[in-house]
Protein backbone atom coordinates (compact mmCIF):
# COMPACT_ATOMS: atom_id res chain seq x y z
CA UNK A 1 0.00 0.00 0.00
CA UNK A 2 1.56 3.36 -1.08
CA UNK A 3 1.89 6.17 1.83
CA UNK A 4 -0.71 8.37 2.16
CA UNK A 5 -0.30 12.01 0.54
CA UNK A 6 -1.20 14.66 3.23
CA UNK A 7 -2.53 18.03 1.67
CA UNK A 8 -3.35 21.18 3.37
CA UNK A 9 -6.02 21.54 5.85
CA UNK A 10 -9.50 22.78 4.27
CA UNK A 11 -11.67 21.73 7.29
CA UNK A 12 -12.25 19.28 10.20
CA UNK A 13 -14.91 16.85 10.82
CA UNK A 14 -17.59 18.49 13.10
CA UNK A 15 -20.53 16.28 13.53
CA UNK A 16 -21.79 13.09 11.44
CA UNK A 17 -25.61 13.79 11.19
CA UNK A 18 -27.88 11.33 11.27
CA UNK A 19 -32.17 11.97 10.61
CA UNK A 20 -34.36 10.99 12.70
CA UNK A 21 -37.81 11.21 13.82
CA UNK A 22 -37.16 11.87 17.39
CA UNK A 23 -33.76 13.00 17.88
CA UNK A 24 -33.65 13.38 22.30
CA UNK A 25 -34.78 9.48 21.79
CA UNK A 26 -32.05 8.29 19.31
CA UNK A 27 -29.70 10.47 21.68
CA UNK A 28 -30.12 8.63 24.49
CA UNK A 29 -29.89 5.42 22.28
CA UNK A 30 -26.23 6.44 21.00
CA UNK A 31 -25.50 7.89 24.81
CA UNK A 32 -25.75 4.91 26.12
CA UNK A 33 -24.51 2.82 23.76
CA UNK A 34 -20.91 4.80 22.75
CA UNK A 35 -21.22 5.86 26.63
CA UNK A 36 -20.85 9.61 26.18
CA UNK A 37 -22.95 12.48 27.32
CA UNK A 38 -25.79 14.45 25.47
CA UNK A 39 -23.90 17.72 25.22
CA UNK A 40 -26.34 19.80 23.22
CA UNK A 41 -30.17 19.73 22.83
CA UNK A 42 -33.33 21.65 21.25
CA UNK A 43 -36.34 20.29 20.05
CA UNK A 44 -35.16 19.49 16.65
CA UNK A 45 -30.90 18.49 17.46
CA UNK A 46 -29.47 17.28 19.92
CA UNK A 47 -25.23 16.11 20.06
CA UNK A 48 -23.74 13.12 21.72
CA UNK A 49 -19.68 13.70 21.95
CA UNK A 50 -17.34 13.26 24.75
CA UNK A 51 -17.45 16.83 25.55
CA UNK A 52 -19.60 20.10 24.57
CA UNK A 53 -15.80 21.04 23.53
CA UNK A 54 -15.43 18.28 20.67
CA UNK A 55 -16.76 16.36 17.62
CA UNK A 56 -19.47 13.31 17.80
CA UNK A 57 -23.03 12.39 16.56
CA UNK A 58 -25.48 14.68 15.83
CA UNK A 59 -29.41 14.30 15.60
CA UNK A 60 -31.59 16.35 13.63
CA UNK A 61 -35.53 16.46 12.91
CA UNK A 62 -36.60 14.66 9.80
CA UNK A 63 -40.38 14.49 10.33
CA UNK A 64 -40.77 12.29 7.06
CA UNK A 65 -37.96 10.25 7.56
CA UNK A 66 -38.24 6.87 5.99
CA UNK A 67 -35.51 4.28 7.55
CA UNK A 68 -33.51 2.34 5.43
CA UNK A 69 -34.68 -0.94 4.14
CA UNK A 70 -31.38 -3.18 4.89
CA UNK A 71 -30.27 -5.05 2.98
CA UNK A 72 -33.08 -3.79 0.21
CA UNK A 73 -31.73 -1.38 -2.03
CA UNK A 74 -35.28 0.02 -2.57
CA UNK A 75 -34.16 2.41 0.10
CA UNK A 76 -30.85 2.80 0.34
CA UNK A 77 -28.56 2.64 4.08
CA UNK A 78 -26.59 5.91 2.51
CA UNK A 79 -24.53 5.42 5.98
CA UNK A 80 -23.62 3.17 8.53
CA UNK A 81 -21.65 2.87 11.39
CA UNK A 82 -18.89 0.63 13.02
CA UNK A 83 -19.11 0.36 16.68
CA UNK A 84 -16.05 -1.37 18.36
CA UNK A 85 -16.73 -3.40 20.89
CA UNK A 86 -14.39 -5.33 22.95
CA UNK A 87 -16.75 -8.96 22.60
CA UNK A 88 -19.32 -8.41 19.77
CA UNK A 89 -20.94 -11.66 21.39
CA UNK A 90 -21.28 -10.10 25.27
CA UNK A 91 -22.78 -6.38 23.41
CA UNK A 92 -25.34 -8.10 21.12
CA UNK A 93 -27.83 -8.80 24.01
CA UNK A 94 -26.95 -5.12 25.48
CA UNK A 95 -27.57 -2.96 22.29
CA UNK A 96 -30.95 -5.13 21.53
CA UNK A 97 -32.15 -4.07 25.25
CA UNK A 98 -30.70 -0.22 24.46
CA UNK A 99 -33.79 -0.67 21.46
CA UNK A 100 -31.71 -1.66 18.61
CA UNK A 101 -32.86 -4.10 16.21
CA UNK A 102 -30.81 -7.52 14.41
CA UNK A 103 -30.68 -7.32 10.35
CA UNK A 104 -29.54 -9.70 7.99
CA UNK A 105 -25.88 -9.92 7.72
CA UNK A 106 -23.37 -10.73 10.05
CA UNK A 107 -23.52 -8.32 13.35
CA UNK A 108 -25.31 -5.89 12.21
CA UNK A 109 -28.08 -4.13 13.75
CA UNK A 110 -30.33 -0.82 13.26
CA UNK A 111 -30.78 1.94 15.54
CA UNK A 112 -34.25 2.62 16.86
CA UNK A 113 -34.85 5.27 14.01
CA UNK A 114 -33.91 2.46 11.69
CA UNK A 115 -29.78 3.42 10.76
CA UNK A 116 -27.84 0.06 10.44
CA UNK A 117 -25.01 -0.10 12.60
CA UNK A 118 -22.50 -3.18 12.90
CA UNK A 119 -20.33 -4.65 15.69
CA UNK A 120 -17.02 -5.44 15.34
CA UNK A 121 -14.32 -6.65 17.82
CA UNK A 122 -12.19 -4.37 18.90
CA UNK A 123 -8.88 -4.36 16.19
CA UNK A 124 -5.61 -5.15 18.10
CA UNK A 125 -4.42 -1.53 17.41
CA UNK A 126 -6.78 0.58 19.12
CA UNK A 127 -7.00 0.63 23.08
CA UNK A 128 -9.19 -1.64 25.17
CA UNK A 129 -12.37 -0.26 25.54
CA UNK A 130 -13.44 0.22 29.57
CA UNK A 131 -16.33 -2.10 30.06
CA UNK A 132 -19.31 -1.24 32.69
CA UNK A 133 -21.04 1.56 33.48
CA UNK A 134 -19.54 5.24 32.39
CA UNK A 135 -17.43 7.20 35.24
CA UNK A 136 -17.19 3.41 37.35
Amino acid sequence: MAPAIMTAMLGRLHHVVLDCPDPAALARFYSELLGQPVTYQSHDWVVVAPSDTSSGLAFQLAPEHRPPSWPDPAVPQQLHLDVMVEDVAVARPQVLALGATELDGEDVYADPAGHPFCLIKRPAWAPPIPVGPPGK
